[in-house]
């Protein structure tokens, strides 16, 4: 049975969780007056300091008033005196520490309000569009568009607005996820939402922390992107923090604070699986017993739609089926050697790695007979992974991608090239391509998947 790969699941981000370089971020963020979204304890602070200053002078009989002392240098609003400079505002009572336990680098500082993209006036506070009548998106389209900002590293900010109009905060990202109308706060994303159990969580579902009582301490939100384990105590988290958008395997419901966390689903959700979607994205790994001879249950026909669905079905004579087989065996090993694995890595029987590239539309897909790893003359090349085709990568398969569009008549937005470099000419280029396969939505929004290219290089 093989190792889900270490790069793709498990690779934490090399912030710098020293306390050092904590405080002097979450200082930054103080520093930062009120209007700009600073801390209105750290003004206070500031304003006690100077009327200590002035108080500072000689009384009566000789004797000096004391000036107010400063605030401990690592000592965050809220925080207790005495508290480990860096760490966790709020610790998670329930937190078990362990080899994988590291400061908690995320929310400490206010964030955002409600307002509209790139922060016009009015917007999402008032009912609109996004609220009466949420904008359908299917599972794999919210991970999607979290992704963008993830493979973009777009760095972390209150105050500024990525190019797509959303807040570059932890609720603007998770707005800019599920495709609002505007930016919104933990304090109003929940409306957007339909409360579920931990058991009913699945990838784009949102985890929300909100404090009423002070907003500005520990609240935090993110995008479940499916659980890291069958024990379901870590997930991999899509967030917005310092100091860029990151993916990364975190522990339920987050470092801190994690029992305060509420789960939520996008009220416009939709179970299709259009443009490069898979069947069954979003499906938990059901656990290795439900493979292998014997098995016969419901995931084995889904293992074997999404096989099919990735160029395994030369591999099967009748089914998928509910009862596992030899054609499940060998379509499995084929999507396992795709990917370059090896040993028991490539053993013909699913995995949660394996699992988690067939239902999220990950890697390549298995290869024609007769084609290699990269395909072969005449045939369509192997999807090469949709991380190829995101803002700020270069990958000769951008540049194939972009000579078959204009092969195919889809090069009208090409002022030069195409080249290595994805390109928002690239985009247009190929939404007008899945548009023309009549898609509509998040099935056409301009970034391949392996629907979009079996079709263009058909």
């Amino acid at each position: 049975m093989e190792v889900a790969p270490v790069f793709d699941e498990f690779d934490p981000e090399s912030d710098c969780d020293c306390p050092g370089c904590i405080h002097r971020r979450r200082a930054m963020a103080h520093a930062l007056p009120v209007s700009l979204g600073g801390h209105p304890a750290a003004h206070g602070a500031r304003r006690a300091l100077v009327v200590a200053a002035a108080a500072g002078t000689v009384l009566g009989g000789g004797q000096v008033l004391p000036a107010v002392a400063a605030p401990d240098a690592g000592q965050h609003p809220g925080r207790p005196p005495g508290a480990v400079p860096g760490a966790p505002a709020d610790e998670d009572p329930g937190a078990v520490p362990g080899a994988d336990a590291r400061v908690d680098p995320g929310p400490g500082s206010p964030q955002g309000g409600t307002s509209g993209l790139h922060g016009a006036p009015g917007a999402s506070g008032t009912p609109g569009p996004t609220e009466a009548a949420p904008r359908p998106m299917t599972r794999s389209a919210i991970l999607a568009r979290a992704g963008t900002w993830v493979a973009a590293q777009v760095p972390y900010s209150m105050s500024k607005y990525w190019s797509d109009g959303y807040r570059q905060d932890c609720s603007g990202f998770v707005s800019m996820a599920w495709n609002l109308g505007g930016n919104e706060w933990t304090g109003s994303l929940a409306k957007y939402g339909v409360r579920i159990t931990k058991a009913q969580l699945q990838p784009g579902d949102m985890l929300l922390f909100h404090n009423p009582a002070n907003p500005e301490k520990g609240s935090h939100v993110t995008i479940f992107g499916g659980w890291a384990n069958t024990a379901r105590t870590q997930y991999i988290a899509y967030e917005q923090t310092r100091p860029h958008a990151r993916k990364q395997t975190t522990p339920y419901a987050y470092w801190s604070n994690g029992s305060r966390y509420l789960a939520y689903r996008y009220k416009g959700v939709t179970g299709g699986a259009p443009g490069g979607a898979r069947p069954g994205t979003g499906t938990a790994y059901p656990g290795a017993g439900s493979f292998g001879p014997g098995a016969n249950n419901k995931y084995v026909t889904q293992l074997g739609k999404a096989l099919v669905s990735r160029g395994g079905g030369r591999f099967y004579t009748s089914g998928p089926g509910p009862r596992w087989s030899d054609a499940d065996r060998r379509a499995t090993q084929a999507f396992q050697l795709a990917q370059g694995w090896k040993g028991k890595d490539a053993d013909g029987l699913p995995g949660p790695g394996t699992w988690s590239y067939l239902m999220s539309g990950k890697g390549r897909d298995i290869p024609r007979a007769g084609a290699g790893a990269g395909g072969s003359q005449g045939r369509a090349p192997v999807y090469p992974g949709s991380g190829v085709f995101r803002p700020g990568r270069s990958s000769p398969s951008v540049e194939e991608l972009g000579r078959q569009l204009v092969k195919k008549g889809f090069g009208k937005h090409y002022a030069r090239g195409p080249g290595p470099q994805w390109s928002e000419s690239d985009r247009r280029n190929v939404e007008a391509f899945q548009r023309a396969q009549g898609w509509r939505g998040a099935a056409a929004d301009g970034y391949p998947g392996p629907e979009t290219w079996r079709r263009l290089f058909a």
